[in-house]
């Protein structure tokens, strides 16, 4: 079997297509045969060890989480998919795996895959969905009838916001780059502004203010949001859960989803509320050229970047 992995943190360079053996499902085990997996922005930031108090130094690592694909074996207790069964999931921030042609991960970590999305479309969902989702809802505490403002109106977890949002019955604006205005209009955003816009024609006018970009000024968010309303950040950084834990309406996201609300994402794609572009295929063969050039550019305009077995 061949996955992609790195034997030192660093830049793209690091990266290496190899062979590995799988392991057999342990206990609450599932192997998947992958289909395709998506790229993350924080897939990066993992590789270059900005994580590595949780990742540890133990080499080779695997690389990727989010994934589609299908059930090849099972371990003892796995009750809630079987062989053959097609799901979507995301592999830990610790084992991650998924840039490869089967990954091993728990059985809470996957879902059944709704039958009307594409492999690439759904290996696109579980990260950007669930961060949007979560921000939104446990974070934001957000409800029909309120208003929410999105930085990064576009990105994967942006675009994810603004649907999720429109699904919940909240009226959603954000900001994007100038080239992408009329994009953000067929999303029904308004108001729609750029990353440098004058916050005070927008004061205590939202309920929710999701950074999404990290280019949002607190300043700026406290400008915005209404009286009670919240301000959520899905970056943490240190310094950011000491602003965090000081009175006021700035939260930091820390992801930590149920089965529950994962499938409830999955049902609003299967029901059509919820849709992320894909940029571009890669082959895995092919792939660590393509990573290397995403990673250039800074991230793909438009989509995800898919990874195909």
């Amino acid at each position: 079997m061949k996955r992609i992995q790195y034997h030192e943190y660093g830049g793209p360079d690091v990266m290496r297509l190899e062979e590995f053996q799988p392991a057999r499902p342990g206990r609450g085990e599932v192997l998947v045969r992958v289909k395709a997996a998506a790229l993350n922005p924080m897939d990066i930031g993992i590789r270059q060890g900005r994580l590595k108090l949780v990742t540890g130094r133990k080499f080779p690592r695997a690389l990727r989480h989010d994934f589609a694909g299908i059930v090849e074996a099972v371990g003892d207790g796995v009750t809630q998919v079987r062989p053959g069964d097609e799901v979507i999931g995301a592999a830990g921030i610790k084992a991650a795996g998924a840039f490869a042609e089967v990954v091993l991960v728990e059985e809470k970590s996957v879902v059944r895959k709704p039958r009307n999305l594409s492999w690439d479309e759904a290996a696109a969902l579980p990260t950007p969905a669930i961060t949007a989702y979560l921000a939104l809802t446990k974070n934001g505490r957000l409800k029909a009838g309120q208003s929410v403002f999105v930085a990064g109106a576009l990105g994967a977890v942006g675009r994810s916001a603004v649907q999720l949002a429109k699904m919940l019955g909240a009226s959603v604006g954000g900001s994007c780059r100038d080239t992408a205005v009329q994009e953000a209009h067929g999303l029904g955003l308004s108001p729609i502004v750029e990353f440098d816009f004058d916050p005070s024609r927008y004061a205590r006018q939202f309920d929710v203010i999701l950074d999404t970009s990290g280019q949002l000024p607190l300043k700026s968010a406290k400008t915005m949001v209404k009286p009670g309303g919240h301000i959520v950040d899905i970056r943490p950084a240190p310094a950011k859960f000491v602003r965090a834990a000081l009175p006021g309406p700035y939260e930091v996201l820390v992801a930590n989803p149920d089965r529950a609300d994962v499938e409830q994402m999955v049902r609003a794609a299967e029901q059509g509320f919820l849709r992320i572009p894909v940029a571009g295929v890669v082959p895995l063969d092919s792939a660590i050229p393509a990573l290397a050039e995403f990673e250039r550019r800074t991230g793909s305009k438009g989509g995800k970047l898919v990874i195909t077995p």
